[in-house]
């Protein structure tokens, strides 16, 4: 059999920008998965604590309804502060310690593309965690209600906020301090960001400038539209967009890739 006219010299060279961004938003997805930590904290938690606040009388809740019907949409905006925020400044700060960043950013692979596989990740473990607080909300009883575009509105914009953040903090302090300081916010807006404690409960000082934050703002569009079924919340979509600006520029100016 004749062979004239086929080429078997290697060809070599990086692949197509997009078949990278898939096969490595993948290999992100299942390094988060496989990891028991970063399950505990993007879903084991926000679950046990739907399911225990719903069951329990040990905070006031406030609207109609039943108590899923508050602490549902508080626990969705904080599963998305678990996995853009904690979750994400985690895994790359000590990417970033360990020089895996660095080793990426010097593969074919452009580094805007890394970061855009990292949101991919966070955005598919999000979807995940979505589905799984809501089947559970749902069989507690959970009458979710408004419309649904509002809600993706307020977890991309707070998806974006938290991202921005978390990059920020693994790009320019310690790995060690990244960790202390994720779980540190991690808890204090956990008490403090109207997911499950109402911010009425706080004095009106505080309560002013805790609306401000990004989490106030998430729980408290999502509970607006989902608990109440109001339009569109303009001023809590308003405060998330100020926090991703903000959050995505410093990042992308002060960020060390080691």
């Amino acid at each position: 059999m004749s062979a004239v006219g086929t080429d078997y010299s290697p060809k070599p060279g990086a692949a197509p920008v997009g078949r990278m961004l898939l096969a490595q938003t993948a290999f992100e997805t299942r390094m988060l998965l496989r990891n028991g930590e970063q399950l505990l904290l993007t879903v084991v938690i926000p679950t046990v604590l739907l399911v225990l606040f719903s069951a329990v009388d040990i905070v006031a809740v406030e609207g109609p309804g039943k108590r899923v019907d508050f602490l549902a949409p508080g626990l969705l905006a904080l599963a998305v502060m678990s996995t853009a925020f904690t979750g994400q400044a985690i895994a790359t700060g000590f990417e970033r310690r360990y020089g895996v960043l660095k080793r990426l950013g010097a593969s074919p692979l452009p580094r805007w593309a890394l970061l855009t596989a990292k949101t991919g990740c966070v955005l598919v473990t999000e979807a995940l965690q979505v589905a799984l607080l809501s089947v559970i909300a749902l069989a507690l009883g959970w009458s979710p209600q408004g419309n649904p575009l509002a809600v993706a509105a307020l977890l991309v914009l707070g998806t974006a906020a938290f991202s921005g953040l978390g990059l920020l903090m693994a790009g320019t302090l310690k790995a060690e301090a990244t960790l202390a300081g994720a779980n540190l916010v991690f808890i204090l807006l956990l008490l403090a960001g109207g997911v499950i404690v109402p911010l009425s409960k706080f004095p009106s000082a505080v309560r002013s400038v805790l609306e401000l934050l990004p989490i106030s703002a998430l729980s408290d569009g999502l509970r607006s539209v989902l608990q109440h079924g109001a339009g569109v919340p303009w001023s809590d979509l308003g405060i998330l967009a100020g926090w991703a600006v903000l959050g995505l520029a410093a990042a992308a100016r002060f960020f060390r890739w080691e």
